[in-house]
């Protein structure tokens, strides 16, 4: 079988040069990665600089696809938040997932704010893995706790959604 011959930089095959302070070949590439899934603006600015785009043909880029409203990190944290929470992941999870994906915190507070009933999504995650039967004892709390601790949620919403109120037991 014949070798293919690597062209362009070392970084991204078939990114030369002259292609890389291109901000409508940095354009292009972005919408081809957007039409794949949503990505917010820090992902799909790593994504570009990876295939050898210079930065300022990214910022161009990135610039016009937010003016177009192709690329809207407010929007893709909305998404993100309410896919993820009707997976039954908490928020403290989600919020660490978004600010890793190079979000600004006061758009994922914001994101967070406006997603669903967390108490009511812990409940739901604890019916789905564990069935409708409370449990009984404190061992069985605190498995519970344990997994829903792992999934994101608070100790508030842990403690609604096991009834492991310590006042009343």
């Amino acid at each position: 079988m014949p070798r293919r011959r690597a062209v362009g930089s070392a970084s991204h095959p078939g990114c030369d040069a002259e292609r890389a302070d291109d901000s409508a070949a940095a354009r292009a590439a972005a919408v081809a990665l957007l039409a794949r899934r949503d990505l917010p603006s820090g992902e799909l600015r790593e994504r570009l600089g990876a295939r050898g785009f210079a930065p300022a043909a990214i910022a161009a880029a990135l610039a016009a696809l937010a003016e177009e409203g192709a690329l809207n990190d407010e929007r893709y944290a909305r998404n993100y938040v309410a896919y993820h929470a009707g997976r039954g992941r908490g928020p403290i999870r989600i919020g660490v997932d978004l600010r890793a994906r190079g979000l600004p915190p006061e758009l994922v507070e914001a994101a967070l704010g406006g997603g669903p009933d967390w108490r009511a999504a812990a409940a739901a995650a604890r019916v789905r893995r564990f069935g409708k039967a409370a449990p009984a004892s404190w061992r069985e709390k605190a498995r519970q706790a344990r997994f829903l601790q792992y999934r994101g949620f608070s100790a508030d919403h842990i403690r609604a959604a096991t009834g492991a109120d310590p006042d009343t037991d």
